[in-house]
C-alpha cells in the first residue's frame, strides 16, 4: 500500500502519466452536471441529494459540476446539496481540497466515517471518505469517471486442461525481473470468477468492481438516485487489455512496479450482471454519442461566440476534437448508467395505461429533441 502508484504520486494531467477528459475541457464536467440536474428534475426534484464521486482525481470534474450547480442556483435553491468524495490517496485528497475549497478543510476525527470535511467555494459542504460504505445513505447521484479501470484484475487463460489463472512470478533467469506464468492447476479465483457460458479464450475479471457496482445498485434500489460510469471498456468482447502508462506512453506493466499507471478496460457486461437486476442499466454508449445527446455542440457554439481570443478558439476546438473524435477519446470511452426500475417503466402501466404521463427520457442515452 505505501508503494502503490496513487499513494505515491497519481500523475494526472499534462505533467503526469495520463490526461483525463475533465482536464481537457470544462464542457465535459458541465454536461455531466446537467445530466444529474436533469435526473433530479425527472424524479420530481427531491428535497436533498448527495453527489458521490468515486476516485475524484484532482477534483476537476467535481469543480466543473459545482460551477453548473452554482449557475443553476435558483433552480436548486430549495434543495439541500452535498458533495461526498471517496478517495484513498492522501496526496490526491489534498489536491482536491485545494481545488474545491481553496484549502479550507478540517480533519474530522470525531466523525469516524468522513476523515475530512470542508465547504466548497460556492458554499456547498464537502466530505471525504476512504470507502463507499462510509458515505451516509440517502437519495444520491454517483459518479465514477475513470475509476473502475484502475481497480485490480484477475487474468485467466483457457488451456487444454481447462481455465488457468495468469500469475506474476520472479524470472529465474533475471532475479530482479517479473514475468507472467500460468497457474499449474485451477485456483479459487478460476473456480469463482469464470462464467460457465464464457466463450473467450482470455478473460479479465475485476471482482472489486463487481462488489462496488452491487453496493451502488443496492443503494439506488433503496434510496433512489442514479449512477453514471464513464470509462474505457467493452461489453464482454475484449480479452487482453491490461496495460501501463508512464509519461503518456505505454509502459511494460511488470517493469518498476508502483511507478506507472496500471489500467484494464472495464467489462460493462460484467457490471450489468453484478447489479443482479436490482436496478435498470443503460449503455454502454460511446462518449461522442453521449456528449452529442447532451448538447455539446450547442455549448461549444456558445463558448466560441463568447470568446474573442483566437488562442481560446483554437483550444476550444482542439479539446472538442479530443473528446469527440472517434480516433481519440470519442470511441474509446463509454457511458453506462444505473437507474431505479421505476425511472424507466411505470410499475402499474399494465392496469391503467391511460392515467400515467409519459416518463421523461433519460438525458444522454437518447437523441436530444429540441422543442
Amino acid at each position: 500500500p505505501p508503494q502503490g502508484y496513487y499513494t505515491r504520486r497519481g500523475g494526472i494531467g499534462e505533467g503526469g502519466d495520463f490526461v483525463t477528459s475533465p482536464e481537457i475541457s470544462q464542457v465535459f464536467g458541465e454536461l455531466i452536471g446537467i445530466w444529474y440536474i436533469s435526473e433530479w428534475i425527472a424524479t420530481g426534484k427531491p428535497k436533498a441529494f448527495q453527489l458521490v464521486e468515486l476516485g475524484p482525481g484532482r477534483g476537476t470534474l467535481t469543480d466543473d459540476i459545482l460551477r453548473v450547480f452554482n449557475q443553476l442556483a435558483s433552480l436548486l435553491s430549495k434543495c439541500d446539496v452535498s458533495i461526498h468524495l471517496v478517495e484513498v490517496s492522501p496526496k490526491l485528497s489534498e489536491i482536491q481540497a485545494l481545488m474545491l475549497t481553496g484549502g479550507k478543510v478540517q480533519s474530522n476525527p470525531e466523525d469516524k466515517s468522513a476523515y475530512m470535511k470542508g465547504i466548497s467555494k460556492t458554499g456547498i459542504p464537502i466530505f471525504w471518505y476512504r470507502d463507499i460504505q462510509d458515505v451516509p445513505p440517502g437519495y444520491s447521484f454517483y459518479l465514477a469517471h475513470e475509476f473502475f479501470d484502475a481497480l485490480p484484475i484477475h487474468k485467466f487463460q483457457r488451456t487444454e486442461k481447462g481455465w488457468r489463472e495468469v500469475l506474476v512470478d520472479i524470472d529465474p533467469e533475471v532475479p530482479d525481473q517479473l514475468r507472467f506464468v500460468l497457474s499449474p492447476s485451477s485456483t479459487p479465483a478460476t473456480q469463482n470468477f469464470i462464467q460457465p457460458e464464457e466463450t473467450r479464450d482470455h478473460v479479465e475479471v475485476c471482482p472489486e468492481a463487481g462488489v462496488i457496482i452491487e453496493r451502488l445498485a443496492c443503494r439506488i434500489e433503496k434510496d433512489g438516485g442514479a449512477a453514471l460510469v464513464a470509462d474505457y471498456g467493452h461489453d464482454g468482447t475484449k480479452t487482453d487489455t491490461f496495460r501501463g502508462f508512464q509519461n503518456h506512453k505505454l509502459h511494460d506493466v511488470l517493469r518498476a512496479p508502483g511507478t506507472a499507471d496500471l489500467t484494464a478496460d472495464v467489462d460493462f457486461s460484467y457490471l450489468r450482471k453484478m447489479t443482479q437486476g436490482r436496478t435498470a442499466t443503460l449503455g454502454p454508449i460511446k462518449q461522442w454519442e453521449f456528449l452529442k445527446n447532451m448538447g455539446i455542440d450547442f455549448r461549444l457554439q456558445v463558448l466560441l461566440q463568447n470568446s474573442r481570443d483566437p488562442a481560446t478558439h483554437e483550444q476550444l476546438l482542439h479539446s472538442y476534437d479530443m473528446l469527440m473524435n472517434p480516433k481519440k477519446m470519442g470511441d474509446r470511452f463509454n457511458f453506462f448508467a444505473l437507474l431505479p426500475h421505476h425511472r424507466l417503466a411505470h410499475p402499474d402501466k399494465k392496469h391503467k395505461p391511460e392515467s400515467k404521463a409519459p416518463l421523461p427520457p433519460v438525458a444522454g442515452f437518447g437523441e436530444l429533441l429540441l422543442k
